[in-house]
């Protein structure tokens, strides 16, 4: 629509190549739709491709179930892995993702992104960490061809 604008105020084609950043090819392809029906000639078709298999909705739905968290998906840790959000996806809708699929609805539709644990081992002892640090680790590094190309 900017090039048919273009069009309208007289400006050429070269004009839309520089300002718009498309080839001359599309801009001269561009002009004769213009030419021949107007803007009405250069409104797109919609959308390309095949339509995405959940709606709009569908996917509210299942952020819904994802916000509540794994427990109470049913779930017996509090860690989400994409396995279970395929799970959960499959519940909330009915339609099935395979893993690179369901990566793809977080990152693209929803605009989630992988997250680390914040959390750390119950397990870990800070206070053996540090002396194995100051005792060990200078011990390791002193032996020979130990970190040595």
């Amino acid at each position: 629509m900017r090039a048919a604008a273009m069009f309208d105020r007289g400006q050429r084609q070269v004009d839309v190549v520089t300002e718009l950043g498309v080839s001359a090819q599309t801009a001269s392809r561009w002009y004769r739709a213009w030419a021949g029906g107007g803007r009405p000639a250069l409104a797109g078709t919609g959308r390309a491709g095949r339509l995405p298999r959940l709606s709009d909705k569908q996917i509210a739905e299942v952020a819904v179930a994802l916000k509540k968290g794994p427990k109470d998906n049913g779930f017996s840790t509090d860690m989400w892995t994409l396995a279970r959000v395929v799970e959960v996806i499959e519940q909330v809708t009915g339609v099935r993702y395979s893993i690179t699929q369901t990566w793809a609805i977080l990152r693209e539709r929803l605009g989630w992104s992988s997250q680390r644990p914040a959390r750390r081992a119950v397990e870990r002892d800070d206070e053996a960490i540090d002396k194995w640090a100051r005792t060990e680790w200078p011990r390791i590094k002193k032996a020979p061809g130990a970190g040595e190309p």
